[in-house]
């Protein structure tokens, strides 16, 4: 939960004028600059809390003054009687009739204080119930505090889910084993498939990779992280190991495009949702980034193995042993992959924040959607459209970039397969941390901008009648860099409008759109290349439709202050009160 100001108020009189309602963007960006989680350092807010104390004590006592009264009746009373006959006795110690007299009333007295106290003690007693006794925390091995315990295990949870994507990013380097099924097809060798069908087993483990995260993302949220993954790694290895033993077209569709894709799916859906509950909302765009890094990262070391290999062994003979690797590396890392613990907040206000909650009704946070919720905001249609065209147009690239370097880089094309794979994870963590600190949205119409002008810029390079190959290097290098910073934005975009209770499925929903790019726009691309012999229509379509998700993404300006009004609203609201979400079938103000 964002810690945010609980002076910030919607009321056009709310003690705070920075944030009061109708919020301007300006004001967006300083509430999440300066009021977001360091809003103590705000020089009005020592006086509005004295102010807010005052206001909070003086109403207590109001509340209490009937009862208060009541008690010190009930005390006050037998004292004054006690302290006035013994003073009597004081000033007059010598007259028996008196002394007799007054010490039986003082002791009267005192058995009437006696009583009053008792039954205080008691009343206070049933109010409050048996004090708790807190047991001490067992102090950890090592001396390490629990916080440091907690932290540690937050960071072996993205450790590893970076490494499982590290192996199912096994699917960027297609191009390198679409080259070795063209060589085949065209030497008369053991695939005879269609050239302008090579692509297809790659385009449809876009797509069922994609539409498998929506069923692998309800299992994640039902059973956890640790069995999602571990049935991705099986499925991923027997997929491959499935189409080591045959050249059949339908064989790799089902083996590589159906049972590859789901396993993927089901990995990829298990390594981010578990990360991200272990840290703060500042850093979900860093720590999403670090985990979807490991998926473009793959191909720097399994592009120049997988050559090798080909080289060695053989298409098929590589694919077994990548199989067979994978299966063992995924489903042991799954083993890593935990939740934290119920009721786990980071923080001291985090813990401030659910310490005040618990006193109140168990209800649902506003931040919640169901994915059937979701599916009613406008916001989700604008960022599945958005992630289409993102996606889309990178994996086109990266479906064919051995294809393209090949005339220039000869045996080497595996290089800007390798560099376009380190563009691609670097561009997931940038935007990830980029995106922490100047919003979401900006992040993204930038790299919309700078993908389009490459896309455009793809046209001479690529299609030219030399090419050079420091420059496609570099281009490929970009356009993955690119490409990667959807693999974050999108998650946090998640995260942000929608929260992380159903994560899983509604981020699965989301992603569709990726998988719906990849089979359209690396279809479409194939079909391009076989009827006109180049890349260029390709990349002129790509890079109008880039500059065309610009105009929309621009709808999208408010998201940032859409998600600071909605943690500011649960911040404010008395904690037992229903919640009723706001913009539920609005999505973006």
């Amino acid at each position: 939960m964002v810690d945010v100001c609980p002076f910030y108020s919607r009321s056009r009189r709310g003690p705070c004028e920075v944030g009061s309602w109708p919020i301007s963007p300006h004001e967006a960006g300083m509430i999440a600059r300066h009021c977001l989680n360091r809003y103590e350092g705000c020089p009005r807010y020592e006086v509005l809390r004295a102010r807010q104390e005052a206001e909070r004590r003086a109403e207590e006592e109001r509340a209490m003054g009937a009862e208060v009264a009541a008690v010190e009746h009930r005390l006050r009373t037998p004292l004054t009687s006690i302290r006035a006959f013994s003073e009597i006795l004081l000033r007059y110690p010598d007259d028996p009739v008196r002394r007799e007299e007054f010490v039986r009333i003082i002791h009267d007295e005192a058995v009437r204080l006696s009583a009053a106290v008792d039954e205080l003690v008691e009343d206070l007693a049933g109010r409050r119930g048996p004090v708790p006794v807190e047991p001490k925390e067992p102090k950890p091995k090592g001396g390490r505090t629990m916080a440091a315990t907690t932290k540690n295990r937050g960071w072996a949870v993205v450790a590893a889910g970076t490494g499982i994507n590290l192996a199912l990013g096994i699917l960027y380097t297609w191009s390198i084993f679409k080259g070795a099924i063209r060589a085949s097809v065209e030497s008369g060798g053991p695939f005879r498939w269609d050239l302008a069908s090579i692509n297809d087993p790659y385009a449809v483990c876009c797509l069922v990779f994609a539409f498998a995260m929506i069923v692998a993302g309800r299992v994640q949220d039902r059973f956890g992280p640790r069995l999602t993954a571990l049935l991705g790694g099986l499925m991923v290895g027997a997929g491959f190991v499935w189409i080591s033993q045959t050249a059949n077209y339908w064989a790799w569709i089902l083996g590589f495009g159906v049972l590859a894709g789901v396993g993927i799916g089901f990995g990829y859906s298990a390594a981010t949702p578990p990360a991200l509950k272990w840290f703060p909302p500042s850093r979900t765009g860093l720590v999403a980034g670090i985990v979807v890094s490991g998926f473009g990262l793959a191909s720097v070391y399994i592009a120049p193995l997988a050559q090798v290999l080909l080289g060695a062994w053989g298409l098929q003979k590589a694919m077994l042993f990548f199989g067979v690797a994978f299966a063992v590396v995924v489903s042991a890392l799954s083993l890593l992959l935990v939740n934290p613990p119920a009721g786990y907040l980071f923080g001291e206000a985090a813990r401030r924040t659910d310490e005040k909650r618990k006193q109140a009704p168990s209800v649902r946070s506003r931040g919640d959607f169901r994915p059937g919720e979701m599916l009613r905001t406008p916001t989700f249609y604008i960022l599945w459209t958005l992630y289409l065209i993102g996606s889309g147009a990178g994996l086109m690239v990266i479906g064919s970039v051995a294809g393209m370097a090949k005339a220039s880089l000869g045996e080497l094309a595996f290089v800007a397969v390798a560099l376009l794979a380190v563009g691609n994870a670097a561009g997931r963590i940038v935007a990830g941390v980029l995106s922490d600190w100047i919003g979401r949205t900006k992040t993204l119409i930038g790299m919309f901008l700078f993908q389009a002008a490459l896309m455009f810029a793809a046209v001479p390079v690529v299609g030219g009648a030399t090419q050079s190959a420091a420059l496609l290097v570099a281009l490929a290098t970009f356009i993955g860099f690119n490409y990667g910073t959807n693999l974050s934005l999108f998650p946090s975009f998640a995260k942000d409008f929608w929260g992380l209770k159903h994560f899983g499925t509604n981020y699965g929903i989301l992603f569709t759109a990726w998988g719906v790019g990849g089979f359209v726009m690396g279809r479409v691309s194939q079909m391009l290349k076989a009827s006109t012999g180049s890349y260029n229509l390709s990349f002129l379509v790509a890079g109008t439709l880039l500059i065309a998700g610009v105009g929309l993404a621009l709808t999208l300006r408010e998201g940032k202050r859409y998600q600071i009004e909605r943690a500011v609203e649960e911040e404010a609201a008395p904690a037992a009160t229903p919640e009723v979400r706001p913009g539920a079938s609005t999505g973006t103000a």
